[in-house]
C-alpha cells in the first residue's frame, strides 16, 4: 500500500508564503499523478493543483500565478509553492495521489491526512 505524510501548514499573514509538502512511501508502486486539493468551512473540496507523470502543471484559476507545484526526481515527493497568500486561500490542504499498484496491475487513489492553513491578519 502507499502512505501520504503531509507537513508545512500553518498561520500566515496576507501576503505571505508558506510551502506545503507530501512524500509518498511504500513498496511496490509508482506515481501517475499527484495534486493537491482543499476544503474551506462549509465549502465543497475543490483541486487546486495537479501534475501527471511526465506531463504539465494544472492550476484552478484562483491560484493560477501564486502557486507553484513541483515533484521530486522519483516523482514520491509533491510540493506546493504558495505565494501571495490571500485570505480566500484559508482552507485545510489535501494531498492526493494516483498510484499504480504493481502486484495488483491497478492505480488506486490515496489521500493525505490534510493541513490547515490560515491567511489572516
Amino acid at each position: 500500500q502507499v502512505q501520504l505524510v503531509e507537513s508545512g501548514g500553518g498561520l500566515v499573514q496576507p501576503g505571505g508564503s508558506l510551502r506545503l509538502s507530501c512524500a509518498a512511501s511504500g513498496r511496490d508502486f509508482s506515481i501517475n499523478a499527484m495534486g493537491w486539493y482543499r476544503q474551506a468551512p462549509g465549502k465543497e473540496r475543490e483541486l487546486v493543483a495537479t501534475k501527471s507523470r511526465g506531463g504539465t502543471a494544472n492550476y484552478a484559476h484562483s491560484v493560477k500565478g501564486r502557486f507553484t507545484i513541483s515533484t521530486d526526481n522519483a516523482d514520491t515527493t509533491v510540493n506546493l509553492q504558495m505565494n501571495s497568500l490571500k485570505p480566500e486561500d484559508t482552507a485545510v490542504y489535501y494531498c492526493n495521489v494516483e498510484a499504480y499498484l504493481i502486484y495488483l496491475s491497478a492505480a488506486k487513489t490515496y489521500w493525505g491526512q490534510g493541513t490547515q492553513v490560515t491567511v489572516s491578519s
